[in-house]
C-alpha cells in the first residue's frame, strides 16, 4: 500500500528556528543561572508527578495493551514499507542500535543501584528480607520492562508506518496531520514538531548529565581522577567531539558501528559477571523474576499506593520512569522508526518490545541479583553506598570480582560509548525533525543541534545533582503526551483502512469482494 512520496519541507523552516530559539534560551539560562533553572525544573517536575499520577500510569499501561494488540491482532503481517520490501539492517545490528539509543547507559547506571535500593527500602514490606529481594527485581522490571519498551515501540511504529508504508515525512506531526485540514493542520503540526524537538533536547541533556556523572565517578574510583566540575566538563568535551564525529558519518556507519561495539562489550561484561559471580543464583533469579513480573504485572500496572500514603514513593520511582520514557518517546521513536524499514508490525513489536524486555530482566538479575546476593549472604556494604552516591554503585560492585579495576575501566568506557550513541542518534533525530523529515539530514543541522545539546548538558551539569538531571529529562513529557495520543488516534484511523496483505492480494485478484471480509 504505497502513496506518492512527500518531499521533506524546504525554504524557511519555522520548526527549526522556533525550537532553536527555545533551546538556546534554556541553555543560556542554565549557564547563567543554574540555581534558578534547577528550582524551576524541580518545581515543574513535582507538579507532573504529584498531581497527575493516575494520568501517567493509565496512558502508559494503555500503550502496553495497544502494543500487544498490534503484535498479535489482525495487523501483525503488515510491513513497514512495500509488501515485498525487506529490512535495511540485519536483526543483530537493528536490535543493537535500538538498544544503544534507547536505554543502554541507563541500564549501566541503575543495573546495580536500583534493585539494591528497593531491596533495602521497598514501598511496603520490610527491607533486607528474601521477600524484599524478590520484590526489588519485580519493581525494577516494572520500570524497565514492557511499559518502557511499549512506549518506545508505539512512538516508533506510528512514525515508521506513515514514513515507509505511506511515504510521508518522518515527522512527529505526520500522523496528526491526517486528523485535521487547513490552517489547523499546519498550526497543530508545527506545534507538535516543536514540542517533540524540545522533549528530545531535554531528555538528552538530562540523560547525558547522569551518564557524565557516572563516568566521572568511575574514573575517580579506578584512576583517582577526582570528582570536580572541571572533570565533568572535560568528559563532556571529549563526548562532544566523539558524538559529532559519529553523527556526521550517518546511521549506516558511525551509529551502527558504535552500537554493535556497545552490545558486544555489554554482553561480555554481563557474561563475565555470570561466570565469576553467583552463577546459579543469577539464573534462578532470572527465571524467578520472569514469573514474578508476569504474575504481578496486571496489578502493578494500575497500582499507585493511595491507601498506604506512598504517593511520594510512586512519584519518585514508577511515575518518574514512565514520564521519562514518554519524554524520550519522540527521540527514540523516530530513531527506531528510521532503522526499522521493511519489518512487519509483528516482527517490529517482538524486536522492539519483547527482546529488550527479556534482556533487561536478565541484566538486572545478573547485576542487581548479584549485588543482592552480596547483601544477603556476603559482606554487606553496597546498599549503604547506593544511598550515599548512586553513581559509584556499579564500580564498587565490580571490585568484588577478579580484575575489578580492569572491569571498572571497561564499565566506564561502556557508559561513555553508550552516551556517544545516544547523543549522536539524538542529534541525527533532531536534524531529521527540523529539516522536514529528511532521512539523511545535512551535516550543518547536526552540528547546530550537537552544539546546543552540549551547552544544555553543561548547564545541567553545573547543578551537580542527579535529581536535576532527572527533572530535566522528563520536563517535556506533559505536552508531548497529548501529542502522542493524537498520533495514536491518527494511526489507528489510517491503519483501519488497510486489510491484511494476504486478504488484500486475494481481493486484488477478484476472488473476494470488498464486503466479504470478516
Amino acid at each position: 500500500m504505497s502513496e506518492k512520496p512527500v518531499a521533506p519541507g524546504r525554504g524557511f523552516n519555522r520548526v527549526f528556528f522556533i525550537a532553536l530559539a527555545f533551546t538556546a534560551g534554556i541553555g543560556l539560562w542554565g549557564l547563567i543561572d543554574p540555581t534558578g533553572m534547577t528550582g524551576t525544573m524541580l518545581g515543574f517536575t513535582n507538579y507532573l508527578l504529584g498531581g497527575l499520577g493516575w494520568y501517567w500510569l493509565l496512558i502508559c499501561t494503555a500503550f502496553v495493551v495497544l502494543a500487544g494488540y498490534l503484535a498479535f491482532g489482525p495487523y501483525g503481517k503488515i510491513r513497514l514499507g512495500r509488501d515485498d520490501e525487506r529490512p535495511e539492517f540485519s536483526t543483530a545490528s537493528w536490535i543493537a542500535m535500538l538498544f544503544a539509543g534507547g536505554m543502554g547507559a541507563g541500564l549501566l547506571f541503575w543495573g546495580v543501584a536500583e534493585p539494591v535500593y528497593h531491596f533495602q527500602g521497598p514501598p511496603v514490606e520490610a527491607g533486607g528480607t528474601p521477600e524484599a529481594a524478590r520484590m526489588a527485581l519485580v519493581l525494577t522490571n516494572l520500570h524497565w520492562g514492557l511499559h518502557a519498551w511499549s512506549i518506545y515501540g508505539v512512538c516508533a511504529l506510528v512514525i515508521a508506518y506513515f514514513t515507509f508504508r505511506r511515504n510521508r515525512p518522518s515527522l512527529i506531526s505526520t500522523p496528526i496531520a491526517s486528523l485535521f485540514h487547513g490552517p489547523t493542520r499546519r498550526i497543530l503540526g508545527e506545534s507538535a514538531d516543536v514540542l517533540g524537538v524540545l522533549a528530545v533536547v531535554f531528555g538528552l541533556a538530562g540523560s547525558l548529565t547522569m551518564g557524565t556523572l557516572q563516568v566521572r565517578a568511575g574514573l575517580a574510583e579506578v584512576a583517582g581522577t577526582g570528582e570536580t566540575q572541571f572533570m565533568s566538563l572535560a568528559i563532556i568535551g571529549v563526548l562532544f567531539v566523539c558524538y559529532m564525529l559519529s553523527a556526521t558519518t550517518g546511521v549506516d556507519k558511525g551509529i551502527k558501528i558504535l552500537s554493535n561495539l556497545n552490545m558486544t562489550l555489554a554482553i561480555g561484561l554481563m557474561v563475565f559477571v555470570m561466570v565469576f559471580g553467583p552463577t546459579q543464583f543469577i539464573f534462578e533469579s532470572f527465571i524467578d523474576s520472569v514469573g514474578q513480573y508476569v504474575t504481578a504485572l496486571p496489578v502493578l500496572a494500575f497500582k499507585l499506593f493511595p491507601y498506604e500514603g506512598l504517593q511520594g514513593w510512586t512519584a519518585g520511582w514508577t511515575l518518574t520512569y514512565l514520564i521519562w520514557w514518554l519524554a524520550w518517546g519522540p527521540f527514540v521513536g523516530i530513531f527506531i522508526a528510521r532503522i526499522s524499514r521493511g519489518r512487519t508490525i509483528r516482527e517490529f513489536c517482538a524486536g522492539v518490545i519483547l527482546v529488550p524486555t527479556l534482556f533487561s530482566i536478565l541484566w538486572f538479575a545478573t547485576f542487581g541479583g548479584s549485588a543482592i546476593y552480596v547483601e544477603l549472604f556476603g559482606d554487606a556494604g553496597i546498599a549503604e553506598l547506593v544511598f550515599q552516591d548512586v553513581t559509584k554503585a556499579l564500580f564498587v560492585f565490580l571490585d568484588y570480582f577478579p580484575l575489578g579495576a580492569f572491569l571498572g575501566v571497561v564499565a566506564a568506557l561502556l557508559v561513555f560509548i553508550f552516551l556517544v550513541t545516544s547523543a549522536d542518534s539524538g542529534t541525527f533525530v533532531l536534524s531529521m525533525m527540523t529539516t522536514g523529515g529528511n532521512l539523511n539530514p545535512p551535516v550543518v543541522h547536526k552540528m547546530v543541534w550537537g552544539v546546543l545539546i552540549a551547552v544544555l548538558t553543561i548547564g545541567t551539569l553545573l547543578s551537580g545533582s542527579v535529581e536535576v538531571a532527572k527533572a530535566m529529562a522528563i520536563t517535556g513529557a506533559l505536552p508531548f503526551s497529548v501529542v502522542l495520543l493524537l498520533q495514536v488516534i491518527g494511526f489507528l484511523r489510517e491503519i483501519r483502512k488497510e486489510l491484511p496483505p494476504s486478504t488484500r492480494a486475494i481481493q486484488t485478484r477478484g476472488k473476494v469482494a470488498p464486503g466479504e471480509q470478516a
